[in-house]
């Protein structure tokens, strides 16, 4: 095997690996409260760029990544957009 696919497949597990935990945490605990929104638009949004990226130049290990990744992500920030919609109303119902 091509040494350069090894090393594209080994990133590809770390980078993947590296969002599990966190999803996993936001789903059980449903607290987005120490995460950043804006960081997480840009990671969307990066991811999302990526995949395109490995699209247009055909390389499946890049488009596995960072569309599981894009998908890892965007589900973080809707939990997180959630959140920030729920104090919102909250704070706007505690002022009637």
């Amino acid at each position: 095997m091509d040494l350069g696919l090894v090393v594209g497949y080994a990133a590809s597990i770390c980078s993947v690996s590296s969002f599990i935990p966190q999803t996993v945490k936001v789903f059980r605990s449903k607290d987005t409260a120490a995460i950043s929104a804006w960081m997480y638009i840009l990671t969307v949004t990066g991811f999302a760029l990526w995949t395109w990226f490995g699209v247009v130049r055909s390389e499946i290990p890049i488009i596995l990544t960072n569309a599981t990744c894009f998908l890892l992500s965007a589900s973080i920030l809707l939990m997180k957009l959630k959140a920030i919609k729920t104090a919102r109303s909250d704070a706007q119902q505690g002022r009637q």
